[in-house]
């Protein structure tokens, strides 16, 4: 291969690879955005059970409370959000 078509293909080569570089998109740190529930507290009555969790970020309160019947397990899980003041 003369030396003329290599020195074209390297050119070729390095100006793709340049362009490539140029014009792909920057790595970027992924933000979490997702709360972070802290647990309160829990307290059970019969059958029924209740957890309560807290999110400081976004002042709000987190609380489950789910139905349990004898010999088939959790029937129903029922969860409330509210804003504190």
């Amino acid at each position: 291969m003369p030396t003329r078509n290599l020195r074209i293909l390297m050119a070729a080569a390095i100006t793709t690879i340049g362009a490539a570089a140029f014009w792909s998109t920057s790595a970027r740190s992924q933000i979490n955005a997702s709360p972070s529930w802290i647990p309160i507290g829990v307290s059970s009555s019969g059958t029924t059970s209740t957890a309560w969790f807290h999110e400081p970020s976004s002042r709000q309160a987190l609380a489950c409370q789910t139905e349990t019947t004898p010999g088939s397990g959790i029937t129903g899980v029922k969860c409330v959000v509210a804003r504190l003041p």
